[in-house]
């Protein structure tokens, strides 16, 4: 099978590029960035340059493909400011709309589009679990800072551009992706690990629920989403087991054997994240997501709770250094 990834040279497009190329899988990764190149080309795949936003030679590669995957997007780990909201929308919807166009004008269009996507997209909440069918869409919650909204904008206007798409001849699922929870060093767990270890607990007052999916799960997914063509539309991309923070985090401590934590007050987080120029949604807002479609298709997940996926990746990273 041939598998176009725009956007698959950053971390969750590597992790992507190595399993599918390890299953016997063509990948080809669509990329602005030529440092990036020799990244994916060691996971497996062979890269084009493309701009993410303008039609192109890379359109011939779409043409006679099997599967598109786009993961483009400008990273959310940002301060947001206007100019950056402005490019994490416009780098989200002009690649989602560029892909669409290339697929409508392809003589022999790929069977599956599969977006990337955000949770995001759901409320902040401490209240039921979000599914494709119930969940709540973000952007109105009171209590919450304006700029949370802003992030709930940008993830309905990604999807938007994907159903907008000419696709009359390609199955589409936008997937509302959790944290994808990796070993790899510079991943997001890795940055929860690297808190845990300077003895950093609960972020906030520890309430607000995280939701997640381990690697192992994520890939399983994808495979089942590229495979299955009953199933199109919104698709949540999370384990069945979100918790609150304070547990989330107490998880990872006791992975890595460390008994004592200081919790992390929301005025000191405001400063830091300040300093460490990016935002505190990222920790604070509750995403309470299940997968309810994943779970409705028969998927079996490897790690469902995250006490079990913690130890698992703990003990991947260290056997790895």
């Amino acid at each position: 099978m041939k598998i176009i990834l725009p956007g698959g040279s950053g971390q969750v497009g590597l992790m992507l590029v190595r399993a599918l190329t390890a299953a016997g899988e063509q990948c080809v990764v669509l990329s602005r960035r030529p440092d990036a190149a020799g990244a994916a080309r060691a996971a497996g795949a062979r890269v084009v340059a493309w701009d993410g936003r303008s039609p192109g030679a890379w359109c011939r590669e779409i043409d006679g493909a099997d599967a598109v995957i786009n993961l483009a997007g400008r990273t959310v780990d940002c301060r947001y400011t206007e100019a950056h909201l402005r490019e994490m929308m416009d780098s989200r919807v002009a690649s989602t709309r560029v892909v669409g166009e290339a697929i409508a004008s392809a003589r022999q269009p790929p069977r599956v589009w599969l977006q990337a996507g955000t949770a995001t997209i759901y409320a902040h909440t401490h209240g039921p679990a979000h599914d494709e069918c119930t969940g709540v869409p973000g952007g109105a919650e009171p209590g919450v800072p304006a700029l949370w909204a802003r992030s709930v904008e940008i993830a309905q206007a990604w999807e938007r551009a994907l159903e907008e798409a000419d696709t009359s001849r390609t199955r589409t699922v936008a997937m509302r992706s959790a944290m994808v929870m990796s070993p790899d060093p510079g991943g997001v767990f890795s940055v929860f690990a690297r808190l845990c270890r300077l003895g950093i607990g609960a972020q906030g007052d520890g309430r607000q629920f995280v939701s997640w999916i381990h690697e192992r799960d994520f890939v399983a997914a994808v495979r089942l989403l590229l495979a299955r063509d009953d199933l199109a539309g919104a698709v949540n991309l999370a384990a069945p087991g979100p918790l609150p923070n304070a547990a989330f985090m107490r998880a990872i401590r006791t992975a890595l054997g460390r008994r004592w934590a200081v919790p992390v007050p929301r005025l000191a987080l405001e400063i830091g994240a300040f300093f460490l120029r990016t935002e505190t949604e990222l920790v604070l807002k509750s995403r309470r997501v299940v997968p309810g479609r994943l779970l409705e298709a028969g998927f079996t997940f490897a790690f469902p709770a995250w006490p079990e996926a913690a130890a698992d990746l703990v003990t991947t990273m260290r056997r790895r250094t």
